[in-house]
């Protein structure tokens, strides 16, 4: 990397920690009033940080996947709601700018997207379709060039603060229920109806209310390839890879706590280590252990994802598929063990030292696409996974 690289990349680097301070200045707030981290995204839309993926022809900074991790994990740290906002933002981004291939009317929207900063939403889970996004009931209907969508969507994240959803659909009214696309809708053409509310036990921030959504545009607004391509090549990764990235900065945060919780009581106590020291090397280790975990997957993903045949490999998707379940496990038991470290300053409420907002936060992990399903999903691939011989298999 030659010197002017170097600049190129620390001016958003240097945009990271101010976004970090929003974050965690406003989070107690964001999640006691359930309120969008608007203060947050004051300062990541100031610091031009929700376009860093994108290529330089597109107004980006050509930032990898690994580096939006690592935005991802250092929010995760401050803010959870933040956090999963500007990851899910980044998710759809990559599906539309990895897969729209020549088409100029995403083409200009993704530059819109670096020139306004603006925030993408998605409309993936549908009212009778629970958590399986394979699959899809409303069709988009299509007339004289234009298209037009009508979806119960019971549950569109900050659907409200967005600037463009993207969402998906039945290809047309007689396509069958799995033949799908994603389409990114500008706010000038959708409008949101309220279903219900979002009253949650963590995650608060993100406002995941339901909404009906109404669309209409033209057709080009149509992601040019197959959802069906869509999904193990990019949504399917990017969205594992950053959920686990900003889980992992939930669990260093609390082990922050937790940490600062020891360096205390054992001042108070003349260099006598508090009861809680013991697991909180354990809490440690498995911290690593996580962090590990991620970055070899996000090496893995980003050494093959321009060879189609190596992502759609059964290893790989089974890998990225695992690490959802592995990651989002690991993070809990990672800040329960910072709770147990703090003892009854760790579950009280109050206090420097409470790991209360961190537990109910990261407690959504496993059932955000619930753990069982993706496992039940994955036992008959199993079966034809041989199981290694030789430890260097």
């Amino acid at each position: 990397m030659n010197i002017e690289t170097k600049t190129e990349a620390r001016k958003w680097q240097d945009g990271i920690q101010p976004a970090v301070h929003a974050a965690a200045q406003n989070a107690s707030a964001v999640d006691s009033e359930a309120r969008f981290p608007s203060e947050s995204f004051q300062v990541i839309k100031a610091q031009r940080l929700l376009g860093i993926m994108l290529p330089k022809s597109l107004g980006g900074e050509d930032a990898p996947i690994s580096a939006v991790g690592d935005v991802c994990y250092q929010l995760g740290t401050a803010c959870s709601s933040t956090a999963m906002i500007y990851a899910m933002h980044q998710i759809q981004l990559a599906c539309v700018m990895r897969h729209r291939l020549d088409n100029k009317t995403l083409e200009a929207l993704l530059r819109r997207v670096s020139a306004e900063q603006l925030l993408l939403a998605s409309s993936t889970t549908e009212g009778g379709a629970g958590g399986n996004i394979r699959s899809s009931e409303a069709p988009v209907v299509y007339e004289d060039g234009r298209i037009s969508l009508d979806r119960q969507g019971s549950v569109i994240s900050y659907g409200a603060y967005a600037d463009v959803i993207v969402t998906l659909a039945r290809r047309a009214v007689d396509a069958s229920t799995s033949d799908q696309v994603l389409i990114a809708f500008p706010k000038s053409q959708y409008s949101l109806t309220r279903l219900n509310g979002w009253s949650a036990m963590g995650m608060r921030g993100t406002c995941s209310e339901g909404y009906a959504l109404k669309a209409s545009g033209p057709a080009e607004l149509i992601v040019s390839e197959p959802y069906s391509l869509i999904h193990p090549f990019t949504m399917l990764p990017t969205a594992h890879l950053l959920w686990g990235s900003l889980w992992a900065g939930i669990a260093a945060g609390a082990a922050t706590r937790a940490q600062q919780f020891i360096r205390v009581a054992s001042r108070k106590a003349n260099g006598q280590m508090p009861p809680g020291a013991a697991k909180f090397t354990q809490m440690l280790s498995s911290l690593r252990m996580l962090r590990a975990m991620i970055t070899q997957a996000m090496h893995t993903y980003e050494s093959v994802m321009g060879d189609p045949k190596s992502v759609a490999a059964l290893e790989f998707q089974s890998m990225i598929t695992l690490l959802k379940v592995e990651a989002s496990e690991l993070a809990v038991s990672i800040v329960l063990a910072a709770m147990r470290v703090c003892g009854l300053s760790g579950y009280r409420s109050d206090g420097e030292f409470s790991i209360e907002r961190q537990l109910r936060d990261v407690l959504s992990s496993p059932i955000m696409i619930n753990n069982e399903r993706i496992l039940a999903n994955l036992a008959s691939s199993g079966l034809l996974t041989p199981v290694p011989r030789s430890l260097f298999d």
